[in-house]
């Protein structure tokens, strides 16, 4: 049996793919890749540590209650980064502003770190799947300096990397570097991440819709429209598109990515602009869809084109299957 390719020794064999990151981005993802372990493990554990499920009694800046798991994966991925120097600044979620991160260093990094720590937390306590999101960005103010705000609001085609380590019956870190998609599943036994996913590409086309179909008579009448072709056969050859939604976004677009399907977000009535966060949810995922050959829009347009306003702006989003996406743009008259 051929051995496997270790997730550190394909980050080497990539490091070629960056001459001017002089090993930056490798040292970027193995910090990613420590604090996913970490967080595993809280998480695995969760029901046998006191005090380490359910809500915290805490908000977050969106208003939202904070579960226990939040806060420890958060603090868990900032002081990983806290000792490197790599990232100079972290945008998190959790975090009202931006954490700008004191070195030790000469040097300040390089390089900027947007995070949605658990998402889907709120499923923890139901054991459903959940994942830390991830992006980074080259910093666009002069190396040396603090970070500011303006390192963080790029538009998402500025990423030069991205992705998610999902929890669930297996631990799986999926990311991308600009040259397509890569999936490494954790080895519980020797804490090892391992190559079991090269080259992933999203089929054109998929047997599944994600969506939150009980709040479907708030969604714009396009997106019903949508929903209710999904449910209806074009043809005797044409079979149905199955309903899966989860509730948490890693675990359903993950499954989207590799079996093919639509995920959608649409704006309410309650929530105009969706509830994800353009930088922290649809900016990473929308990169790694279009790297693995799929299409995300934010109902009308790419959402990596977006010019960001705001740390915690939201947006609609429409990801997966680019005949699936392409065919909702067809309903909504953009193509």
């Amino acid at each position: 049996m051929k051995r496997k390719i270790t997730l550190g020794e394909f980050i080497i064999q990539q490091q070629t793919e960056y001459p001017h990151a002089r090993g930056e981005m490798s040292q970027l993802l193995s910090a990613l890749m420590v604090s996913g372990k970490i967080i595993n493990k809280a998480v695995q554990h969760g029901g046998l540590n006191e005090g380490v499920l359910g809500a915290s009694g805490d908000e977050n800046v969106q208003g939202e209650t904070q579960q226990k798991l939040d806060i420890l994966a958060n603090n868990i991925i900032i002081e990983a980064f806290e000792q490197r120097q790599e990232v100079c600044g972290i945008a998190s979620e959790e975090n009202e502003q931006v954490v700008v991160l004191e070195k030790k260093y000469k040097e300040v990094g390089k390089y900027v770190l947007l995070i949605d720590p658990l998402d889907g937390s709120s499923n923890i306590d139901v054991t459903v799947s959940v994942g830390t999101i991830f992006a980074i960005y080259r910093r666009v103010t002069p190396e040396g300096s603090e970070a500011i705000l303006k390192d963080f609001l790029q538009p998402g085609l500025k990423q030069v990397a991205a992705g998610y380590i999902i929890y669930g019956s297996s631990t799986m870190m999926v990311y991308s570097t600009g040259n397509g998609v890569n999936g490494f599943t954790l080895d519980p036994s020797s804490g090892v991440f391992f190559l079991t996913h090269p080259n992933i590409r999203i089929p054109e086309t998929g047997p599944y819709y994600s969506v939150n179909e009980g709040k479907m008579h708030l969604f714009p009448k396009q997106y019903q429209d949508y929903i209710e072709s999904c449910k209806v056969p074009k043809s005797e050859k044409d079979s149905l598109v199955d309903c899966r939604y989860t509730g948490s976004l890693v675990a359903d677009f993950h499954r989207s990515l590799l079996k093919g399907g639509i995920y959608l977000y649409p704006p309410s009535t309650f929530h105009p602009n969706g509830k994800l966060r353009l930088l922290y949810e649809c900016n990473p995922l929308a990169f790694l869809c279009e790297q693995a050959g799929g299409k995300a829009i934010n109902g009308e347009g790419r959402v990596l084109e977006m010019q960001p306003t705001d740390l915690h702006q939201r947006a609609p989003l429409v990801i997966g299957s680019t005949k699936m996406v392409e065919q909702f743009e067809r309903m909504r008259g953009v193509v």
